[in-house]
């Protein structure tokens, strides 16, 4: 079986709820291929040091279309995008654009810890 791919990014005020959900399920994630935007990645990398993360620009400077491209070529197989739906975000229109290619080429997205939580307990099955 092939190693996975999860793509991990989370809007500013959800920051330190991926690193806290990373740490929660950090043994299930460490076979995984774990590919994040810049400062999700490294708010994941200052919890979880023991996990290799490779970390793409910021969100807002590309690093949601480095995502989107990652997926477009089959190469993420699925996104963990935790949402603050209550902040205004100026780069909305690269974050639509990202969960409407994980829509398009149909793979699994978490917008939120019970989502992400459910996913991550099919991955072991």
């Amino acid at each position: 079986m092939k190693q996975l791919t999860l793509a991990l990014v989370a809007h500013d005020a959800k920051k330190d709820d991926m690193a806290a959900f990373v740490a929660l399920y950090e043994e299930d994630l460490r076979p995984f291929s774990l590919f994040s935007t810049g400062t999700t990645g490294a708010r994941v990398m200052e919890r979880c040091p023991a996990l290799s993360v490779t970390r793409l620009k910021s969100g807002p400077l590309g690093g949601d279309q480095q995502i989107g491209a990652m997926i477009a070529e089959g190469r993420i197989d699925a996104l963990f995008f935790f949402v603050d739906p209550l902040s205004p975000h100026p780069h909305d229109v690269d974050v639509k654009a990202l969960m409407r290619l994980a829509l398009v080429y149909d793979i699994p997205m978490a917008l939120n810890r019970a989502t992400a939580g459910r996913l991550i307990e099919s991955f072991r099955d």
